[in-house]
């Protein structure tokens, strides 16, 4: 699925009437609907619901879900913020169609502060209000009235959801945040996702747990050939159909793939272990953990399904350079099909070494995080995924030593640099941090929306190198898939753990009981509309 720009957006609005032969109205209609139908199923006892209509076609969208609303049996009033002759040609019609069709719909023209806070009562008594002021065509700031409704709602406690965007949200924004827009419980989209959409926290999260409210985008009709973008910009979600595919009747061991993990040093045991339990969860076929022997009894015991392999260390528990002998390392990675590299395994003794060295005299398939990502800090030259499969995993402390950056810097140009990583060294990165990224040697970029402050714990990183690396080794040769959907199964368990404990109390493990949860959930509910942020269900 595209993300698009604001004004990539219009470009669609456009083509779809000129090209393809569907009308603003229809387009406008069939969004008012969307958001109705939304309203309706996921606020049942809201009975008196207030709808915020602005003068443009996000108002005009707001006037349809009012129709919708009083048809499925609420009281509905609308506050229409100006004079009803300014609107835009298409919310003109919408209110004429309200008028003709709804006439119990009571529209109340607010001109101007004092009109307004006489509608306070009115705004205060509801139990859903509804946000369809602005849209994705605002540049911010608000202004006037629209301040002014924004501070009266900010103080109450009532269920608000946000038509299209949160008013006073830019669109085009890559911020986590919006100190002037309009809070929202929920927001209805349409067509295709914006920026704002994947990389703002646009609905609060107080009262869930840690999850975030619903993001949905609603289908109104644009054909696919319409939705062009020229960002490079997907969202991940959409990747996840590929681990929905039912498995074949006559399936074996043999047919998802065998990872070997190779982690671990003394005191570093549980990185190791949670990250091949991980890929166990995840349906490859075999894994083998290989790790220092004196911690293998110790990994050994996360399951008694995971296989082991002793490594020679050195003085200080570390990976020593004698596993590199030819023979031993024939015999290693004998039949494997994913090799995952660095969880756990240290920086002391051989052990960097051991990491570039593992990488050069291999061509598997190879999954480097933690310390073996340390380990090429000023040798990233010697990262080359020309030829073969490397996926990299860094959080931005690990991106910044890695690019000789500060962690700043690396924050400040996240895209830009995670794409321009991925096509100069030939792999596929994944940036973790507050909507993980994942950049591919085409330069395209796939943007994660799963996950939650709950997962800021030791181990999330060691769980998701071994989520990765049991998506590869099922699907080899649906790479980029095959990421993104493990990024996105790993946020989302997270965010079933949120939701079932409270945010404090998660444990990197606790992502792995939800796994099965993650996936049976399906991007898109029962009335089609696909879920950006927030669970369904």
């Amino acid at each position: 699925m595209n993300i698009l720009t604001a004004a990539e957006m219009g470009a669609v609005d456009r083509l779809t009437a000129e090209q393809f032969g569907i009308p603003l109205d229809e387009l406008m209609d069939r969004a008012g609907a969307a958001v109705a139908a939304f309203c309706v199923r996921q606020y049942p006892a809201a009975m008196r619901i207030t709808v915020l209509c602005g003068k443009g076609n996000n108002g005009g969208d707001g006037l349809v879900a009012a129709k919708g609303l009083m048809y499925a049996g609420r009281t509905v009033q609308v506050l229409l913020l100006g004079h009803s002759e300014e609107l835009t040609e298409a919310a003109a019609t919408a209110l004429r169609r309200l008028r003709e069709e709804a006439a119990s719909v009571i529209v109340h023209e607010v001109v101007d502060e004092e009109a307004l806070k006489n509608c306070e009562d009115i705004v205060s008594g509801s139990e859903l209000l509804i946000d369809a002021l602005v849209g994705t065509g605002f540049k911010p700031p608000l202004r006037g009235l629209a301040v002014a409704a924004r501070d009266m709602v900010e103080k109450l406690d009532i269920p608000l959801v946000a038509v299209d965007l949160p008013s006073g949200w830019d669109a085009d924004s890559t911020a986590e945040a919006s100190a002037e827009a309009f809070r929202a419980d929920a927001v209805v989209t349409f067509t295709a996702p914006k920026t704002a959409h994947v990389f703002g926290h646009l609905t609060r999260n107080e009262k869930t747990g840690g999850a975030f409210g619903p993001v949905v985008v609603a289908q109104i009709g644009s054909p696919a050939e319409a939705v062009k973008s020229g960002s490079g910009l997907t969202w991940t979600g959409a990747s996840k159909a590929l681990a929905e595919k039912p498995r074949g009747v006559n399936s074996n061991r043999g047919k998802f793939g065998h990872v070997l993990l190779v982690g671990g040093s003394y005191g570093k045991a549980g990185a190791p272990a949670m990250a091949s339990l991980a890929a166990l969860r995840t349906g490859a076929g075999l894994v083998t953990a290989a790790v220092p022997k004196s911690i293998v009894n110790t990994v050994a015991r996360i399951t008694p399904e995971l296989m082991m392999v002793p490594l020679a260390e050195g003085s200080k528990g570390a990976v020593s350079f004698k596993n590199l002998d030819a023979a031993k390392l024939e015999a290693l990675l004998q039949k494997i099909t994913i090799l995952a590299l660095g969880p756990g395994l240290s920086t002391e003794g051989d052990a960097s070494e051991f990491s570039r060295h593992m990488v050069e005299k291999t061509t598997l398939p190879v999954v480097i995080d933690a310390d073996a990502l340390n380990a090429f800090a000023g040798k990233t030259n010697l990262l080359d995924g020309a030829g073969r499969t490397m996926v990299l995993t860094p959080h931005p402390g690990e991106m910044a030593r890695l690019a000789g950056l500060t962690v700043k810097e690396v924050e400040a140009d996240r895209i830009g640099l995670a794409r321009r990583f991925a096509t100069e060294h030939k792999l596929t990165l994944v940036l973790k941090g507050w909507r993980t990224l994942v950049a591919h040697p085409d330069g395209s970029v796939a943007v994660n929306t799963t996950g939650n402050p709950a997962m800021a714990k030791g181990g999330s990183g060691d769980i998701l190198t071994g989520i990765v690396a049991g998506m590869l080794a099922q699907f080899p040769g649906d790479v980029a898939r095959a990421v993104e959907t493990a990024v996105y199964l790993h946020g989302l368990a997270g965010d079933f753990a949120a939701r079932a404990m409270d945010e404090h109390t998660v444990l990197a493990t606790d992502t792995l009981a939800h796994l099965s949860d993650a996936f049976r959930y399906r991007v898109a509910d029962a009335d089609g509309l696909t879920w950006i942020s927030g669970l369904h269900g």
